[in-house]
């Protein structure tokens, strides 16, 4: 199973990289191309390491880069997983369903996490986790994206964890 440990100053060349795939898989459904210099736009990534109000979290797997995890809001009465990201070799394997397991009950209470009807495999993806996470209490919603009327809505998932038993 993986190991999910919060990302540290040392890590962020490792979450960039991984976030040029993670924002390569996410252009097929929200459009976008790189920038110029071949990166993609990454606020969300970099305010991971500077607002005091988000989180980073590194995955791996037998050491190596397996993917990474942004939480916002964690002074909010609800949490957002705000980015998500397995590396495609590793995915339907149970690391993604392990490592958003592990991030949401170190944050116990409610979560929302957003995406794509058009990313059919991020909609197996979180309906499966809500279930295996909160049962049947969670809903799904379609929210307007702020500021990208172009865009269909989004589509969100809120759920809440208890902490974990161990």
């Amino acid at each position: 199973m993986p190991v999910v440990r919060p990302a540290g100053a040392a890590d962020r060349a490792v979450l960039e990289r991984l976030w040029l795939m993670f924002r390569h898989d996410l252009s097929e459904f929200q459009g976008g191309l790189p920038n110029p210099d071949g990166t993609f736009r990454s606020d969300r990534l970099a305010a991971a390491f500077t607002d005091p109000d988000r989180l980073a979290y590194v995955v791996t797997s037998d050491e190596h880069p397996a993917g990474f995890a942004i939480v916002r809001g964690l002074a909010a009465p609800t949490r957002v997983l705000s980015s998500f990201f397995v590396v495609r070799g590793l995915r339907r394997r149970g690391v993604g369903l392990a490592a958003v397991r592990d991030v949401v009950e170190r944050h116990p209470g409610p979560w929302e996490v957003a995406f794509q009807d058009a990313n059919t495999g991020a909609v197996r993806f979180w309906r499966r986790v809500a279930t295996a996470l909160a049962g049947q209490r969670w809903t799904e919603e379609r929210r307007a994206v702020p500021g990208r009327p172009e865009l269909p809505p989004d589509v969100w998932i809120s759920f809440a964890v208890a902490a974990a038993t161990t």
